[in-house]
């Protein structure tokens, strides 16, 4: 039976148009397609929640933030004076960290970043410096 054809017969409401073994094969054909597209829908719900279940867990498996030996260290900034015959570079060498910085070079650049140095600046002494030091213990 076309689907015009129960439009008719529904809008005369005329029962010579559908005998009752079609209205039931019709009734029964829409209750299948209704439980087919619950399943549909259940199994897609099922599928999505394995498939976050598993990413998650997969995540905390795999992306472990720090290990039991992780012990931060904190940037602190100390003052100093430079005494005479110090270099910024003698200066760095005295107190650089090697676990945060890279060489020399990169230190003596903050340093004189953090004190409004241009390049190849020569200290005098006397001068007040602010450096950047690491610390495990929090202050």
């Amino acid at each position: 039976m076309s689907k015009a054809l129960l439009a008719a017969a529904k809008m005369y409401d005329d029962p010579r148009f559908l005998s009752k073994s079609e209205i039931r094969i019709y009734k029964n054909k829409l209750r299948r397609e209704r439980i087919i597209r619950r399943q549909k829908l259940a199994l897609a719900l099922a599928a999505a929640v394995v498939v976050f279940v598993f990413s998650f867990l997969l995540s905390t498996l795999i992306l472990d933030a720090q290990s039991d030996e992780y012990a931060p260290e904190f940037k602190y900034y100390k003052q100093i004076t430079v005494h005479s015959g110090d270099t910024l570079w003698d200066i760095a060498a005295e107190n650089i960290s090697y676990d945060h910085y890279s060489d020399i070079a990169s230190y003596v650049a903050e340093v004189s970043c953090i004190n409004n140095l241009p390049e190849n600046c020569n200290i005098l002494a006397g001068e007040s410096l602010i450096i950047p030091y690491y610390s495990a213990e929090f202050k």
